[in-house]
């Protein structure tokens, strides 16, 4: 099928591939990169015109820019069409925005979306809210990024995100996890080898898991995470999760310490949170700070996601 991608980052461009892959027509717009195809929202739109309904997904960050484009994209379509959004938007905001598009006919799914920069070959876990007949005109798409098993249609509008935001929240407790338990390896002065404690646990144990493997590579490529600092950025989904723990009487308190962790990395060094920070930079590209060799530190950007 024939479908927009708007927003070609780190996400939007290796999932505008992995559709192409699968047989899809892809109609590709950033304001901000070369690899656009069209060079406006209503040129895309144009692009779009056929004989069904014209789909989009949106991919860019959450917020203000999310909020311009849906909006923009929902003064050029029609009743009938419909807008995908895949960023990590809160979800109050999409229950809102599916509401407003409602009036005007055009379908809306959130479509909280995980796999990083290794979604393009291992694929993406899909979490999709909307009604039945909007989740159906997309399906085709869902099937062609998600891998065997990783779609499901939660719920409706909201729900997807909702759900996302969760996923996001656990994230966070994991990692931290993984990261205090390499720093406590790391400082027993026993003369343990961390690198080789680490490979262990990957095979056969119950903390084995895709994140294991990450801070394994990490830490062979950087032994001791010599080279960045250990400052955290929290993208948000994790303060939307304790207020939700909170909102619904729901008892929280890994993941809560792992947000206030990360709060605290921001002031302090921490053996901790340079494991973290090279965990975000394995999985999503996220940039980390250098350590301060010079007058300053500065950003060294990774391989590109999310959390």
């Amino acid at each position: 099928m024939k479908l927009g991608m708007i927003g070609l980052g780190k996400m939007g461009g290796n999932m505008a591939e992995r559709l192409r892959r699968a047989g899809h027509e892809v109609v590709g717009y950033d304001a901000f990169s070369d690899a656009s195809e069209v060079g406006s929202l209503a040129a895309l739109a144009d692009a779009l015109a056929g004989d069904g309904p014209r789909v989009a997904w949106v991919m860019v960050p959450a917020g203000d820019p999310t909020e311009q484009t849906v909006t923009d994209l929902a003064a050029l379509f029609e009743p009938g069409d419909l807008i995908i959004e895949g960023g990590n938007s809160n979800w109050h905001d999409s229950v809102r925005r599916g509401a407003a598009l409602a009036e005007q006919g055009i379908g809306f799914v959130d479509a909280g979306t995980s796999g990083g920069v290794w979604g393009l070959e291992n694929g993406y876990a899909l979490m999709v809210g909307g009604t039945d007949e909007s989740v159906a005109v997309a399906q085709p798409v869902f099937d062609a990024l998600a891998p065997a098993g990783g779609f499901a249609h939660v719920g409706p509008v909201g729900t997807g995100h909702f759900t996302k935001m969760v996923h996001n929240g656990i994230e966070y407790g994991i990692m931290q996890a993984y990261a205090e338990g390499y720093e406590l390896l790391t400082r027993a002065d026993l003369g343990i080898d961390v690198q080789a404690a680490l490979e262990c646990w990957q095979e056969g144990s119950v903390v084995r898991s895709w994140l294991l493997d990450l801070l394994v590579a990490a830490n062979k490529a950087d032994p001791g995470f010599a080279e960045i600092r250990g400052v955290a950025a929290d993208s948000g989904e994790g303060r939307w999760t304790v207020l939700e723990a909170v909102n619904h009487g729901v008892a929280a308190p890994v993941i809560s310490a792992a947000l206030f962790a990360r709060f605290v990395s921001q002031q302090d060094e921490s053996l901790a949170m340079k494991a973290v920070a090279a965990l975000r930079n394995q999985f999503g590209g996220h940039a980390v700070v250098a350590e301060v060799t010079g007058p300053s530190s500065h950003s060294v950007q990774g391989p590109a996601g999310n959390a």
